[in-house]
């Protein structure tokens, strides 16, 4: 898949490379996976589901750091 989509970061619309899964959400950010906590679509998202869960178009990310 290529393209883009738009997913909220923080309640701000932000384009991103269309195919990521969270992990790389986080890395095409530049943000240390170490170091957030992530909820998607009003749910926590656990860390070890971060590598298997695709970023869909529309998706709301409230990112913690």
């Amino acid at each position: 898949m290529t393209g883009q989509i738009q997913v909220f970061i923080n309640g701000e619309p932000r384009e991103v490379p269309a195919g990521l899964g969270v992990a790389s959400l986080l890395a095409h950010l530049g943000m240390r996976a170490d170091r957030v906590a992530i909820e998607r679509n009003l749910e926590i998202l656990p860390r070890s589901a971060w590598a298997t869960t695709a970023v869909q178009a529309g998706d709301r990310f409230e990112i913690v750091h």
